[in-house]
């Protein structure tokens, strides 16, 4: 396949005339048009092609000016599904004035910052809309107001209503309702709660939909996009039962995110049909109402690489781009029942949580439920199954794919090395040089049942764990086996050269705890029996402490050479 694939493609109209490669989307409009919302929020995850989709909303529903006569969108939809669809939606294919903005660049330092940026972005769409002032329908005031908004000179209540007159001033121009796109509404409520400013950004906001939304006469629809519900009380204040559409919806489903069929069909066009299995495994397992998606941005990235590379293995790419902080915040957070269904979900088992659809950003962290449901909603966790109790809809999580379990695994690990620098692990070190077996066993175990587990990756997870704790150990070097590939033991303590001592560490797993002591012993005669201090000697250590160590669970026995 030679058509480029669309990575970082949001503009709808570049992604057609350049032929990049397109998963057909356009029945997005159909639907639309079927179920005829006034004002239609649609909630996913970053990076599901929520701005893609609005980009094709506006090329497909924009009335293009009379004096524009080098722009022609009747090609950009030739052959999708949507030309086909009958004349019924066809007809409205160029008959509206289109208002289409994105507030993804308020996410800013401060406010000052942010508004700045949000009204560059509203002067930016007047400036797109211009010709305007061109009409005689337009009185001179309404054009004054509308170069003076356009020039980003106008007062702070201009910009917070300038959407509501915008549309009043195409209506009047084209004789045509106006339909809104508004995409990533809530990058500025999220950007401004972490920044400090959460109140001065939801005024503005809330003034900003009211004008627009609440009973604006010139409005034919509105389809808004974002990563969060966001109680109505906040800043949807008396809409007239705006539509929310969440992940937890069965309409519109399909129209975010790939589904099997396309993904095989992508596969298949760029000769990696047999990476299906792959795929699955780390992109897939969204589930958006009742149907199955990939996460289409991890996808693209990896097809691009596999179709040059046969051999290229998986990567995280969406953790690449999406925030983390909530994740980091539970982690963080997490009592011991916390810590124990974060290790639930990593072994791959569901933990059941009501379901809470309304959330404010400054409400986020008041409750663990609180920030499950974040990670619910924001694509860290899928619905793996659901019961209604009364008047609670709980439902069975799960994590979605290896992609998503890194970010948790990646997260912890973070979590762990930060912990260490800030613990006094001081008795565990005398324990290590004073040959206390009892002493040691004690601090690892406390210390295992502070962290969070992951036990599929059992030996390395027992390895980094260990190897973390005593890294920080004073006149010592650590050395990993795992790391340098030599024919040593799993961990080597070094003193300087001069002092010649050395502690040898062996590491086992025990299937059960009856096992624990037995284990011990045999990573102990292991380092003796293949003279793991051998090539130590010829490096001049002559004074050695010899471990062994076996993990089960958080549970640990330690045998020492005595």
């Amino acid at each position: 396949m030679d058509r480029p694939l669309p990575i970082g493609i949001e503009d709808f109209k570049k992604l057609r005339e350049n032929n990049f490669y397109y998963v057909d989307k356009s029945l997005l409009i159909k639907e639309l048009l079927d179920n005829r919302s006034e004002v239609s929020l649609f909630m996913r995850p970053r990076r599901f092609g929520k701005t893609l989709s609005l980009s094709m909303l506006r090329y497909y529903f924009e009335q293009v000016p009379v004096s524009d006569t080098n722009t022609d969108n009747n090609n950009l939809f030739k052959g999708l599904k949507i030309m086909e669809a009958g004349e019924k939606y066809t007809k409205h294919k160029g008959r509206y004035p289109v208002v289409n903005l994105s507030l993804k660049s308020a996410k800013q330092p401060d406010w000052n910052m942010a508004y700045d940026a949000m009204v560059n972005e509203i002067a930016k769409e007047f400036e797109r809309h211009d010709d305007v002032l061109e009409s005689s329908r337009l009185l001179p005031d309404e054009k004054e107001l509308f170069c003076r908004i356009r020039g980003k000179k106008a007062a702070r209540i201009d910009y917070a209503m300038a959407m509501e007159f915008l549309t009043r001033c195409l209506k009047k121009v084209y004789r045509r309702n106006v339909i809104i796109l508004l995409d990533e509404y809530d990058v500025p409520l999220e950007n401004a709660y972490f920044n400090g400013f959460y109140k001065q950004m939801t005024d503005f906001i809330r003034s900003f939909f009211e004008s627009a939304l609440k009973t604006n006469s010139s409005l034919e629809f509105a389809v808004i996009t974002g990563c969060l519900r966001i109680t109505k009380e906040s800043i949807f204040t008396g809409l007239n039962n705006p539509e929310m559409i969440s992940i937890l919806n069965v309409n519109y489903a399909e129209h975010f995110g790939f589904t099997q069929p396309e993904v095989e069909q992508l596969l298949e066009a760029y000769g990696i049909s047999n990476k299906k299995g792959e795929v699955r495994r780390w992109y897939d397992g969204y589930v958006f109402g009742k149907t199955e998606v990939y996460n289409p941005w991890s996808v693209l990235n990896y097809t691009k690489t596999a179709a040059v590379d046969k051999n290229a293995f998986p990567k995280p790419y969406w953790a690449n781009t999406s925030s983390n902080s909530i994740v980091r915040e539970l982690v963080e957070r997490a009592d011991g029942s916390v810590r124990q269904e974060m290790e639930a979900l990593i072994e791959g088992e569901v933990i059941e949580k009501p379901v809470h659809e309304e959330i404010t950003y400054d409400e986020v962290y008041k409750s663990e439920e609180n920030l499950w449901n974040f990670l619910f909603f924001t694509g860290y966790l899928k619905k793996k199954g659901e019961r209604f109790d009364g008047e609670t809809v709980y439902l069975e999580l799960a994590i979605p794919n290896t992609e998503v379990k890194l970010i948790y695994r990646n997260t912890i690990m973070d979590w762990f090395q930060e912990r260490i620098k800030k613990t006094d692990f001081s008795a565990l070190y005398q324990a290590v040089l004073g040959k206390n077996a009892v002493i040691m066993e004690k601090e690892l175990s406390g210390n295992l049942m502070e962290t969070i587990s992951f036990y599929d990756y059992k030996e390395d997870y027992y390895h980094g764990f260990l190897g973390g704790l005593l890294k920080m150990m004073d006149g010592y070097i650590i050395k990993s086996n795992r790391e340098s590939g030599l024919g040593r033991s799993d961990l080597l303590l070094l003193s300087a050269p001069y002092e010649g001592k050395a502690i040898i560490i062996e590491i086992k797993i025990a299937d059960t705890y009856a096992e624990l002591g037995a284990k011990a012993k045999e990573a102990l005669t292991q380092i003796e029996d293949r003279q793991y201090d051998a090539e130590l000697k010829l490096e001049g250590y002559h004074t050695f402490i010899l471990y062994g160590i076996a993990f089960y669970k958080k549970l640990c026995r330690v045998a020492v050479k005595e």
